[in-house]
């Protein structure tokens, strides 16, 4: 990893490598999952999906299942107390009432007190449907004779989009309900014909991206208990977001949010997929029966009914003069939303159109509703469909105009207060400067190429999310800092705020205990998406850290007689400044402010964050291929991925974030993809035919982190997160171009989609 681009504060445990906390009991096995909670009474549920796309349910018979010894309930919609709900999303279409509406969509529940036995009471169910015409692409479902899936008026959807970025939509304009369309936004600025006639060059192509399951080692699961005393439910999930799965639970079930508790557990992986899908359909069968119930989707229940990402495709075009200056960008974007509209589509076009300087631009973003599972994010939504158009025809359009494309891309980048597509200012964006860190690498200024080989790069940036937050913080009689969070860790930030409060405490990070409060405890943070939780959160935990630290001096200078100011701490003891033997160790001091009638009470503070603005990741990925012409094989050799991450709290963990973010990359550009028959059924629905990067098929990825403070951001901190992912498969489609001479418009760049490329070149 390369050295940062300033010189970071003088700390003690801040910007330095540190393992994470819990890194020992996952690797030893002792991490607690959601599938090894076990409660009272617990019952097991197995959903019976749908194995049609689109179809009435003519009848369900239960009769051979309730034979099934063990078997306690086989549930239908009408079973339900959500049995009068209206539907407005999929988080409350619970189970399907009278259609289905994709292969994979819940239709029985069936409750029994041993996993086997709800296994084989779900295969004897027999559901007999009348099936109906299905849109299994965007093309049919924006045909004029396309059939409407929602003829009675679409669902609003979740929205959900929000939680993985800020967003301020130019314009949007909704369609009616008697089509398959369920939106567009556009994104207008200038003139693009008079931009298009000034150009001395313009370049179009139309590119098809993929839908792509996010991959997580461990599927969607909960467990939920109903609570006898208070009438409510506590939820025990491998979720991203706590409070927002108890917030949509209450909401279905018509419940005080204080009678809904949910326990995050140990997160097997989410990426963006786990925010409350499964959740409301056990919740309900729970509430229903008043007894307990896990559910643990299967690998195959996980690929059919979650919530990839949205097949896309984007017809760009881009102009410039011969002295570099773009003068026009014009794009129409189609999404595949599935059967319940997700409104990716803003934020789609936005990225598009925020990364250069666009005097005249014109984007247009549809989005259809096909029959298939409802589309959600995937880390960085939006993001590497976007870039990989972008950054494929800004380098074509430089190559048409024989520009340097690194000169022609550092004219034209957008920088701190340019404008987005939406026409609000980029705060402290900082795309040039990771750029110019790339170009300075060995590997583009000597270009060591064998034939068959390239080398190509991609800028992309983040806009990142922030919510606010709160944490508490305590000293206990034997030392121990302990702090509270309410967020979910999914990527190691629990040891970020660890070294934090060391840090201001003054304490080794081994003394520090970091709790995830549940939440009914746990003070309110945001979701781990959008790359804000350490952006938002850490400055409520140094806060609530200084809080205490403001108690424990004064309660020091008074067990010293000293004042205040003249009081520091110090390996985790008080003392005079300048004279060791006067210290006091803190559990000591804890132990004082427990006991003593006259002492201002324990040693707790509180902290509170609310950021005013967002501080977006820059990203600048090279990397180095090798294309077989005769099956159009790609090999990656070689990934350089420069970061700006604002200040890395915890370097080595935010170098995991952008291994794991390129690895994810190189699988999005090379193999990944969601592919349906003309019948809706899922063709990629195991791990033998979904392909993922293999271990081979990772090169060596050197990651360089840039440090530039953002302004408002704790310690100067950036969202990490989700910018790794974004130009990996555009950076790959441009040093295929470099190697070969084609440009690959199609998504994931298998094999034979590289081959026909080249020989369609050679006709």
């Amino acid at each position: 990893m390369a050295s940062a681009s300033i010189d970071k504060p003088d700390t003690k445990y801040l910007g330095k490598p540190r393992k994470i906390i819990d890194g020992l009991e996952k690797v030893v096995g002792r991490a607690r999952y959601v599938a090894d909670v076990v409660v009272p009474g617990l019952l097991h549920l197995r959903p019976v999906l749908s194995t049609v796309a689109h179809a009435k349910i003519i009848s369900v018979d239960k009769s051979e299942a309730l034979k099934i010894p063990g078997v306690v309930a086989v549930l239908t919609a009408q079973d339900l107390v959500t049995r009068d709900r209206t539907i407005t999303s999929r988080s409350d279409a619970i189970l399907a009432k009278d259609r289905v509406l994709f292969v994979g969509q819940p239709v029985v529940a069936v409750v029994a007190e041993t996993e086997a036995a709800a296994e084989d009471g779900a295969e004897a169910v027999i559901v007999e449907y009348e099936e109906l015409p299905v849109n299994t692409s965007i093309e049919a479902a924006s045909a004029p004779d396309a059939h409407v899936t929602w003829p009675e008026g679409l669902p609003k959807g979740d929205l959900e989009v929000i939680s993985h970025a800020e967003v301020e939509e130019k314009e949007e304009v909704e369609s009616g309900p008697i089509t398959n369309h369920y939106k567009t936004s556009n994104f207008k600025r200038g003139d693009v014909e008079a931009g298009f006639a000034e150009a001395d060059a313009v370049v179009e192509n139309h590119f098809r991206v993929g839908s792509q399951y996010q991959g997580y080692m461990e599927t969607h699961g909960c467990v939920v208990e109903p609570d006898a005393v208070k009438g409510g439910l506590t939820i025990y999930t491998t979720t991203q977001a706590q409070f927002g799965v108890r917030n949509k639970v209450a909401d279905i079930l018509k419940l005080k949010r204080s009678n809904v508790k949910v326990t995050a557990m140990t997160v097997g992986g989410g990426f963006g997929s786990k925010y409350g899908t499964i959740e409301p359909l056990a919740a309900t069968v729970a509430y229903t029966l008043n007894r307990p119930v896990k559910l643990i989707l299967q690998r195959g229940e996980d690929l059919k009914t979650t919530t990839p990402a949205p097949a896309t495709q984007i017809k760009i075009k881009l102009g410039a003069k011969k002295d570099g200056s773009i003068t026009a960008l014009q794009a129409d974007i189609i999404l595949d939303a599935g059967a319940f509209a997700f409104d990716f589509g803003q934020l789609t076009g936005l990225l598009l159109g925020s990364n250069y300087k666009y005097p005249n631009l014109d984007i247009e973003v549809n989005e259809y509703i096909t029959n298939k599972t409802e589309m959600g994010a995937y880390r960085a939504p939006g993001a590497y469909q976007s870039t990989f158009a972008v950054e494929s025809t800004i380098d074509d359009l430089a190559r048409k105009l024989g520009l340097d494309p690194v000169a022609f891309r550092m004219q034209n980048l957008s920088e701190t207060d340019d404008p987005m597509a939406n026409g609000a200012p980029w705060p402290s964006l900082n795309i040039k400067a990771c750029l110019e860190r790339m170009a300075e690498h060995p590997l583009w200024l000597d270009q060591p190429k064998a034939e068959g080989e390239g080398i190509g790069f991609a800028v992309s940036a983040w806009p990142c999310a922030l919510s606010p937050s709160a944490s508490t913080c305590r000293i206990d009689g034997d030392g121990t800092v302990k702090v509270v969070v309410g967020s979910t860790d999914i990527s190691g930030v629990s040891s970020s705020m660890v070294l934090i409060a060391a840090e201001v405490l003054g304490v080794s990070p081994s003394e520090v205990e970091l709790i995830q409060g549940n939440t009914d405890v746990g003070p309110f943070a945001p979701g781990s998406g959008g790359s804000q939780v350490t952006y938002s959160l850490s400055g409520a935990v140094a806060a609530a850290a200084e809080d205490v630290k403001v108690k424990l001096l004064e309660l020091a200078a008074d067990q010293l007689e000293a004042r205040v100011e003249d009081v520091e701490l110090i390996n985790g003891a008080a003392q005079v400044k300048g004279v060791p033997s006067s210290a006091i160790k803190i559990g000591k001091l804890a132990q004082i402010a427990e006991s003593s009638r006259s002492s201002p009470g324990p040693l707790i503070g509180e902290g509170r964050s609310s950021i005013k603005q967002n501080a977006p990741g820059a990203v600048a990925h090279m990397v180095k291929v090798k294309v077989d012409k005769d099956t159009g094989h790609v090999q990656v050799l070689d990934y350089v991925a420069v970061q700006d991450v604002g200040y890395a709290i915890n370097p080595m963990l935010v170098e995991g974030q952008i291994h794991g973010g390129v690895v994810q990359g190189i699988g999005l550009g090379l193999f990944e993809n969601h592919v349906y028959d003309d019948y809706g059924q899922l063709q990629s629905g195991s791990f033998m035919d979904y392909a993922l990067p293999r271990s081979v098929d990772v090169p060596n990825i050197e990651a360089i982190q840039l440090n530039l403070p953002s302004p408002q951001g704790p310690f100067g901190a950036r969202g990490v997160g989700e910018p790794p992912i974004t130009a990996g498969a555009a950076a790959i489609g441009n040093a295929i171009r470099d190697a070969v001479g084609v440009r690959v418009t199609e998504m994931p760049m298998r094999p034979p989609v590289v081959w026909k490329a080249i020989h369609e070149q050679d006709k």
